[in-house]
């Protein structure tokens, strides 16, 4: 079993937690222009299909509050001594099957509700057999990174002596955001058709180069 050094107490002053967190969230916030990057490479694929955007919003979201979920109670247990980071560990393994129980039901149930809504919004919505495999796949593989990044985020954490409240629910949900998109995207292509996402990004990165 693994605990914090030195005790979870002194990394609650005010020195500790902005010289932990604001170089964490610089980068991050930077990386978050990636997602609206790939947004707006993709805009005709979106809004060919407007059903699609009901998904984004949820979930990017999603991805995130999954992790966060799993990275609150990785850092509980790590403040209470009682974490060990082995795959013998009947805990840890039980706190990711529920993760996948629960991204499996939500996005199941967000794919019907995305129908329901582009339904009425459109009034010709995407075929709901290819819907529910977008939301269901991309999100079990955004659930998939959010465990993995959350299981990281708290290892690193705790071998660098940082308090994992500070680090690994940021770190989590702001990956959880930009790499939810880039999957839902990759999905999305692979079931509808079109070109891949890397060629997409790579002929806007051309085009803005030759403008500059």
């Amino acid at each position: 079993m693994v605990s914090l050094p030195g005790g979870s107490l002194d990394s609650w002053t005010v020195k500790s937690i902005v010289g932990t967190m604001f170089p964490i969230l610089v980068v991050l916030s930077i990386l978050e222009l990636g997602s609206g990057f790939v947004l707006e490479t993709l805009e005709e694929t979106y809004l060919g299909n407007p059903t699609l955007l009901v998904l984004v919003p949820v979930m990017i979201d999603m991805g995130g509050n999954l992790g966060a979920i799993l990275s609150s109670r990785l850092s509980t247990r790590l403040h209470l001594g009682v974490l060990e980071f082995d795959p013998r560990d009947t805990v840890l393994w039980t706190n990711i099957l529920a993760i996948l129980a629960l991204a499996g039901t939500i996005f199941t149930i967000l794919g019907f509700v995305a129908y329901g809504v582009g339904h009425l919004i459109t009034g010709e919505p995407m075929a709901l057999w290819d819907l529910l495999v977008i939301s269901v796949v991309s999100g079990m593989l955004l659930a998939v990174v959010a465990i993995v990044l959350s299981i990281g985020a708290t290892y690193v954490s705790y071998k660098q002596g940082l308090d994992p409240d500070d680090t690994t629910i940021p770190v989590v949900t702001n990956v959880c955001d930009i790499l939810g998109v880039i999957i839902l995207s990759v999905v999305a292509i692979a079931v509808l058709g079109g070109p891949p996402l890397h060629v997409v990004l790579l002929e806007e990165l051309g085009a803005m180069l030759v403008v500059f």
